[in-house]
């Protein structure tokens, strides 16, 4: 992608932020997209083809980062976010909900949180199968596999709700050992 279409693709993203921050994600039409983002309707039709995928996209770019460092691709992201990964994974991913990276935040507590929760629970599932070992010396030999995962991704979602809902008042590395606390 050239920079043009990367800055258009930012500003598409950008609108559309600030847009959710105030309306619900099926009250937002591409007309009022397309307005904030200052862009022609074909300029953003060349880039999604719906609202849908652009939110699908919106979400790719938010969280892929966090795969980007699984994968071994190293520590400089070439998405949204620019950052040294540390050691945690999870440790990572609350220093970026702390940092509030492209108002996340606002997202996450937004009218339209349970959008964005339910693709990342689906990424963070994958997350944490690669990660069960972390966590098992935690598990009982009679609680199958399916049932532990549930319960991590679970713990981890309700301790996210929980720390962004009492305003981020614990840092990062205190929220996560919390994390591995309660598990």
């Amino acid at each position: 992608m050239d920079r043009r279409q990367r800055k258009t693709r930012e500003a598409i993203f950008n609108a559309f932020t600030e847009l959710l921050s105030k309306k619900d994600f099926n009250q937002i039409t591409v007309g009022e997209i397309i307005d904030r983002a200052d862009i022609g309707r074909a300029t953003f039709y060349s880039h999604f083809e719906t609202k849908d995928f652009l939110l699908k996209e919106f979400c790719e770019e938010l969280f892929c980062h966090i795969f980007d460092t699984e994968n071994d691709e190293g520590h400089d992201h070439h998405h949204i976010f620019n950052c040294d990964g540390s050691d945690s994974v999870f440790l990572h991913l609350f220093q970026h909900l702390q940092k509030n990276d492209n108002n996340i935040l606002v997202l996450l507590s937004s009218q339209n949180n349970e959008l964005f929760l339910n693709y990342f629970r689906s990424n963070l599932e994958l997350l944490i199968e690669s990660h069960l070992s972390l966590f098992d010396i935690r598990k009982s030999k009679d609680i199958p596999d399916f049932f532990w995962k549930n319960h991590i991704v679970s713990t981890f979602l309700e301790t996210l709700k929980w720390w962004v809902g009492n305003g981020l008042k614990e840092n990062p590395e205190v929220i996560t050992e919390y994390f591995f606390k309660v598990v």
